[in-house]
């Protein structure tokens, strides 16, 4: 194993600069990443049979989804364009169609979800367990990119998995590398805990601090791909906050040596670890209402998944020959390095003829932000990721249909809150000046019916699939506790709403106007917020909010803009008080927001937590009982 940075020749050894400034790494075993030439379709590409049931399943969830756009369409022409229709209920109508079938396209995936999880019992979305006859041949590497981490943390994650491992048949063929970016002051403290907790582990923990920090996270795996992809089969991608079970990884390796022409496998990870009240907020949202979504979408997607850039397994050698990332020519935000790098990387995978897959796992976790800005922080990194994609779609030659789909798609959500921005603009614009009277344009009762049935549809549907299992029921607190935070989270989405409407145009507008997004480490740890910094943080929307209150009372219709005014005049005081972590513990302990314990919990060991004494100089192990 070597220890060392890697010198440049010639200089005495203390003075040279370091390529890397700390590395305990095995001996290299290079594979070439060619960059991808984009232009060009290249000539591995799938010669397999059109499958007609998987396009069979495609053109259902699509007319599931416009059946409902049509007849939405249908009564409001009936309703506004008796004697014509004029420009201005023109884009009305575009705008209010078009988000109608935004919404039926997610109802019909979760309601496809819901049938597959509960008649089909989850047939085809889960891996195939691990039989004990089954013995592993390839080796896999499991990488943690960090990037300015709490540290200890990323380790004590790491001791849950390596233990986890531990117990499964084949766990010695896997080894980790922790692949950190972080600066110098984080990259000394880093140095010193890794080597002080290295010899606690049981198989190989390798570590490599970058100096520079080129092309970010996947800079990173492509560096560790180029100097030892060739030593390894798999790769599973984590990130600083991920956690996966040995069984879960074995079954992945499994099934890649199982399918050659498998590439990539995603995990849909649930979220763990919340402490703020907006954290277990999205903990309990993302436990009761993710699975239904994730498996009607990996019954549509079939091969052509999305990846999701952790949390996955990849097999190391497509990787190398299909997702080599070019710097794109030109400025921000479609120049400069990609930065969702992930979903570009499945469809260049499944361009070369590999399939990409996703499958559910009950033991596959990440944390999420603590807090609403920090969600709308990692939110505009996405938006610009996203947005980058757009010329893309135009750009590389050999794409599959349904990746172009997915790549417009990923882009196109981020249209959708400037979409409904300008839909109430227009409401109570054309209400205000006269245009139309302030009910005219209004949906039918039986049409608001049918759009609420769109929007919280797969929220009851989420509930009949928690309820049908006693183990899954009891998981949620019981049928009462799980229903309390399902209006709990119905009232708290629906203050969220708009201030995420707002927080996203101006997003999307300032990333088009060419002010780029910072790739920092990310804030996963935070109680409370002051309120004076949550004010000026969202002045715009408490403006918007103005605007909105005195436009409404001029068109006569503030009744239903209530809801849209009260979640932008609360977004201070919302954010502020989902922020703090006295108020998760009281929601905890009251049963708000209740979810099983992750799997971890329930072994007969406790895995290790880090952290440093306060008068020791070297870090300790204690029992995680957390």
């Amino acid at each position: 194993m070597a220890n060392r940075g890697t010198p440049t020749a010639g200089a005495p050894a203390e003075d040279r600069p370091l390529a890397h400034a700390f590395e305990s790494v095995p001996a290299e075993s290079p594979l070439a990443m060619p960059e991808q030439d984009f232009a060009s379709r290249p000539l591995s590409t799938d010669r397999r049979p059109l499958n007609i049931d998987i396009w069979a399943r495609r053109l259902l969830v699509v007319a599931l989804a416009l059946l409902p756009a049509a007849v939405a369409a249908h009564e409001m022409r009936r309703s506004i364009g008796l004697d014509g229709i004029s420009p201005m209920e023109g884009i009305y109508l575009a705008l209010f169609i078009s988000l109608f079938a935004w919404i039926a396209f997610g109802f019909s995936t979760a309601t496809i979800g819901f049938l597959l999880l509960t008649v089909g019992k989850g047939r085809g979305v889960t891996p195939r367990p691990l039989h004990a006859s089954e013995r592993l041949q390839g080796r896999t590497a499991i990488l943690l990119p960090v990037c300015n981490e709490d540290f200890l943390g990323v380790l004590g994650r790491l001791s849950i998995m390596e233990r986890s491992l531990a117990q499964v048949l084949g766990g010695e063929r896997f080894e980790f590398f922790i692949l950190s970016d972080s600066n110098a002051d984080n990259g000394e403290a880093e140095r010193r805990a890794y080597l002080e907790m290295r010899d606690s582990f049981s198989r190989p923990v390798h570590y490599r601090r970058r100096a520079i920090n080129i092309g970010r996270k996947p800079g990173n795996i492509a560096e560790w791909v180029q100097r030892f992809g060739g030593a390894y089969d798999h790769m599973v991608v984590l990130d600083a906050d991920s956690v996966m079970s040995g069984q879960t990884m074995a079954r992945l390796a499994a099934d890649m040596e199982r399918h050659p022409h498998v590439g990539l496998i995603q995990t849909v990870p649930t979220v763990m670890g919340a402490a703020t009240l907006f954290a277990r907020w999205q903990q309990f949202a993302s436990r009761l209402f993710g699975p239904i979504s994730a498996a009607g979408m990996i019954w549509w997607a079939g091969s052509e998944g999305m990846f999701w850039g952790h949390n996955a397994i990849v097999r190391v050698r497509a990787f190398a020959e299909s997702c080599g990332l070019p710097e794109l020519p030109g400025r921000a935000p479609f120049g400069g390095h990609i930065m969702s790098h992930d979903m570009l990387e499945a469809a260049l995978l499944r361009r070369r003829g590999w399939d990409v897959h996703m499958v559910t796992a009950d033991d596959s976790f990440e944390e999420f932000p603590p807090s609403m800005p920090d969600v709308f922080t990692r939110d505009r990194r996405w938006c610009q990721g996203n947005i980058q994609h757009v010329p893309l779609l135009f750009r590389i030659a050999g794409l599959h249909p349904v990746s172009r789909f997915q790549l417009f798609v990923g882009a196109s959500a981020y249209c959708t809150s400037p979409m409904w921005l300008a839909l109430i603009l227009v409401v109570l614009g054309g209400a205000a000046s006269g245009l139309w009277p302030p009910a005219a344009v209004l949906p039918s009762g039986g049409l608001l019916a049918v759009t609420a049935v769109l929007l919280f549809g797969p929220k009851i549907l989420a509930i009949l699939w928690a309820m049908a299992d006693p183990a899954r029921r009891i998981g949620f607190g019981g049928a009462a506790t799980m229903i309390r935070g399902v209006i709990a989270d119905i009232i708290l989405s629906i203050l969220m709403a708009p201030v995420a409407m707002l927080t996203q145009t101006i997003n999307l507008f300032g990333i088009l106007m060419g002010r780029k997004s910072s790739w920092n480490g990310q804030t996963r740890d935070r109680d409370g917020m002051a309120i004076f910094s949550a004010v000026w943080l969202f002045k715009w929307h408490l403006l918007l909010g103005v605007g909105l209150t005195a436009l409404a009372i001029r068109a006569g219709a503030l009744g239903w803009t209530l809801p849209v005014v009260a979640g932008l005049f609360a977004a201070p005081l919302l954010a502020a008080i989902t922020a703090r972590k006295d108020l998760g513990r009281k929601a905890e302990e009251g049963g708000l927001f209740r979810v099983a314990d992750p799997w971890w919990r329930t072994q007969s060991y406790r895995p290790l937590r880090f952290r440093w004494p306060t008068r020791a100089k070297r870090p300790v192990i204690v029992a995680n009982d957390e």
